[in-house]
This record gives structure tokens, sequence and C-alpha cells, in this order.
């Protein structure tokens, strides 16, 4: 009778230990994830390698007729903010459209174009650095801002991801934030490093 009683006491106390590690072992582990890093502040006119893209943020400026063949309706105004951006995979892509995100007073969806000839959303090749255009439209009797922040996200390489087994560029992310003044119209010269 006291035999099981003890095997029974002896079972809890473990038991117990043992859920009492996996919580301190788990509390620890999240306590440190849950620390909100800074958001890094990045510079225009700097290369930037976000995984996939090395970009380069050069300038950015209003306009208030068509640019790159975008028409505008009488009243409104463009938003256009111009990266140089290299695709550093094996592979053509068109895998930019979140690279860049407006972080207010704008549309979340920009249109996106290549500067040297007004392709709307081309492949870029491996390798080659080409000029490329996020073109947000302002409704019409809006102030356009001073300066034109935006949220540089990245992306990691895995060999092999946890879905299907296949390689490829995932978990996006904000590396960090850059500011750009924006300028009157499209002969505001790039920002110099």
């Amino acid at each position: 009778m006291f035999g099981s009683a003890r095997s029974k006491l002896k079972a809890w106390i473990v038991g117990g230990i043992g859920t009492f590690a996996a919580l301190a072992v788990g509390g620890a582990l999240g306590m440190f994830d849950a620390v909100q890093k800074p958001v890094i502040v990045l510079e225009p006119g700097q290369p930037v390698e976000t995984g996939p893209w090395e970009v380069k943020p050069l300038r950015a400026y209003t306009v208030d007729k068509g640019v790159y063949g975008l028409p505008l309706k009488a009243g409104e105004k463009a938003l256009v903010f111009e990266a140089e951006m290299k695709n550093r995979t094996a592979l053509s892509s068109k895998d930019y459209f979140t690279t860049f995100k407006a972080t207010g007073g704008t549309d979340d969806r920009p249109y996106i174009v290549l500067v040297r000839d007004s392709s709307m959303s081309p492949a870029l090749q491996p390798g080659l650095p080409e000029r490329m255009a996020y073109v947000w439209g302002l409704p019409a009797g809006a102030t356009p801002p001073e300066r034109l922040v935006l949220a540089v996200n990245g992306e990691i390489y895995k060999k092999r991801d946890n879905l299907y087994g296949v390689p490829g560029w995932y978990n996006e992310h904000v590396i960090g934030t850059v500011a750009m003044p924006v300028g009157a119209g499209p002969d505001t010269p790039d920002i110099r490093p």
C-alpha cells in the first residue's frame, strides 16, 4: 500500500519538476524573442542588401502630369520614388513589389516602372542593375509629403522550406526605413552618399 503511494509521489514530483523546467525554458526563450528590435534608419543613396535584391534609394519627387506613360487625371499628382535595383539571384525575377513600402499617406500598391523604357513591372535579369520607379497616385487636392518614409523589406534564403522542401527566398521582414526628401519634378537630382 505504501509502495504504490511512494511511486505515485515520485511520479508527481518528477512530473512537476519536468513541467516547471519546460515552462522556465519556454518562458526564457519567449522573453528573448519578445524584445522589439529598433528599426534601423538607412541612408538615402547607400546600397542595401535585402536578400534577393541590392537596392540603392536615389530620389523622390512629385509630378502633376503623366510620368513614365502613366496618365493622371486633372488635379491629381503622382509621388515618384526611384531606386537602383540589382537582382542577386540566379534567375530573372519580378519579386520586388514589396521591397519598398510607403509608411503612410499614399496608396498601398504603387505602379512599378523600369525607367529606361517605361515598361510596367518587368522581370529583372540577374546581376544587371536597373533603375526602377515606384509611382503612387495622390488624390486631387492632397498635399504631397515633404519626406517620403519607406520601409525596406528583405527576405532570407532557405535551401529547403518547411512546407514544400524547395529552395527560395522566404520570411519577409523589415530591414530598416529610409526617409527621402521629396523634390518638385523629375529634375530633382539623385541623392549622393
